[in-house]
Order: C-alpha cells, then sequence, then structure tokens
C-alpha cells in the first residue's frame, strides 16, 4: 500500500507535485500547531505596511482545518491539476505555472477591489485563504478544456464536465456552504479561459503570453507541441479514446 502511494505520488508532475505538497505541509502543520494560521492569511494592510510579502502566496496553501472537506479539496487538486498538466499543458510546463500565477494575481486583486467597494467590503473581508478559490479555478479551466466527458453526480443525474462547476456550486448552495469562494474561482477560471483561448482566435492575438523567467525556469519545455489552434481538436481526439480515463463519478467522492 505504501510503495503504491509512493509510486502514485512519484509519477505526478512537478507541479502537481509540488503544489499539493506545500498544501498537504501547510495544512498538517497548522492542525498541529507548528504554524499559525494567522502569519498566513491575506492581510493587505500586513502586506503593504509591514512587507509581510509571503501572504500574497501562503493564503494560497491553506486549506483550513483538516476534515471532509479537506480531503475533498485534496482530492480535486491533486486530480483535475493532474490533468491538465499532463494534458491540456503536456510539454508546457511554463505555460501550466503561469496560469497559476494568473489565477492567483486575479483572485488576490478580487478580493483587494472589493475589500474597498461598499456594501461589498464586509463579504471580501471575510476571505481571508484563496487556497479553495485557486482550485475551483483548476475545475473550470479543465471543464473548459474537455466539455464532452460524461460524469455523475451521486448516481443522480450525468452531465457533461462542461456543466461540472455549476454542479459543484449547486452542491455547495445545498450544503450551506459559502458560494463566494467557487464563484471567484470561476470568475478567475474564466478570464483566463477567455484570454488565452476565445480571444486569441477572435483576433489572432495573444494577450497572454509566459514571461521568459518562467520559462527558463523549465529548459525541457523546449519541445514540440500542438499548436493551440488545433488543441480543441487534440483534447475531443483524447476523450473519445479515453485518455483521460474513466467517466468520474463526484458520487465517490461525497
Amino acid at each position: 500500500m505504501a510503495q503504491a502511494v509512493e509510486e502514485w505520488y512519484k509519477q505526478m508532475p512537478i507541479i502537481t507535485r509540488s503544489y499539493l505538497t506545500a498544501a498537504v505541509v501547510t495544512t498538517v502543520g497548522c492542525s498541529l500547531e507548528i504554524i499559525s494560521p494567522y502569519h498566513l492569511y491575506l492581510n493587505p494592510k500586513l502586506v503593504v505596511q509591514h512587507y509581510e510579502i509571503w501572504r500574497l502566496i501562503t493564503n494560497f496553501l491553506y486549506f483550513r482545518k483538516m476534515d471532509l472537506d479537506f480531503l475533498f479539496h485534496m482530492f480535486f487538486l491533486a486530480r483535475y491539476c493532474k490533468l491538465l498538466e499532463e494534458n491540456s499543458f503536456r510539454g508546457r510546463t511554463a505555460d501550466f505555472l503561469f496560469m497559476l500565477l494568473f489565477g492567483a494575481t486575479v483572485l488576490t486583486a478580487i478580493v483587494l477591489l472589493g475589500g474597498i467597494i461598499p456594501y461589498l467590503s464586509e463579504t471580501f473581508a471575510k476571505i481571508l485563504f484563496l487556497s479553495n478559490s485557486l482550485t475551483f479555478m483548476m475545475v473550470y479551466v479543465w471543464s473548459k478544456h474537455n466539455p464532452y466527458i460524461h460524469m455523475s453526480f451521486l448516481g443522480l443525474f450525468t452531465f457533461t464536465a462542461a456543466y461540472l462547476p455549476w454542479v459543484l456550486l449547486g452542491f455547495s448552495i445545498l450544503v450551506g456552504s459559502s458560494t463566494w469562494v467557487d464563484l471567484l474561482g470561476m470568475i478567475a477560471g474564466h478570464a483566463y479561459y477567455f484570454l488565452e483561448d476565445v480571444y486569441p482566435r477572435m483576433t489572432g492575438r495573444r494577450p497572454l503570453k509566459t514571461p521568459g523567467f518562467i520559462k527558463a525556469l523549465f529548459p525541457e519545455d523546449n519541445v514540440v507541441v500542438a499548436p493551440a489552434a488545433h488543441e480543441s481538436a487534440i483534447i475531443n481526439q483524447r476523450s473519445n479514446r479515453g485518455d483521460f480515463g474513466a467517466s468520474p463519478t463526484l458520487g465517490n467522492l461525497l
């Protein structure tokens, strides 16, 4: 059993493995009171006035207390982060890291701007950690890249992956969870999808370009990959061939 887990862990692509490890270590460290969440949460005042820059990163690593919700999000992080990195971003590790950085930046900007908008500031002030939102963003982007994969919810009804974010949002409403976390992830995910996939097809221009210093971190990315214009067709072919595995069943997660 331990060997199987070790093998599964080693087979993860580098970004997925790094993020999952950092998230688990941070959350476990807080649960054991080795690390204090008060040193991790997003606090604009402390970032600007006291130069606690690390909060811009650590708020994406803490997934609250270790319970069923934590396991749920770890599953989504491990699954959809891995699927994106191994398929949609195969051979483009730098682009995948840039996607995560873009999403983190958008989420942070939304919370900071929302904090100064009347009637919304109180709601956004309660958002201290954006880890769940970043995970939801990855689910959203994956669903856009694989819209035709069939899924099932509790065995009650089936749907295609294009509707996965909305199904999860509806489930959050049913169980009484805050929907702001999911909505922020959907906004960030759609912003990336539009600028990276939709807008270039409409105009021929690509507003999102991975910086050279990030590309320099992954020299092995310099391989021939399918052009972006044909990516959707390739993904559809993989989906039809079953390259993404069997149809997931959300009933197994809850």
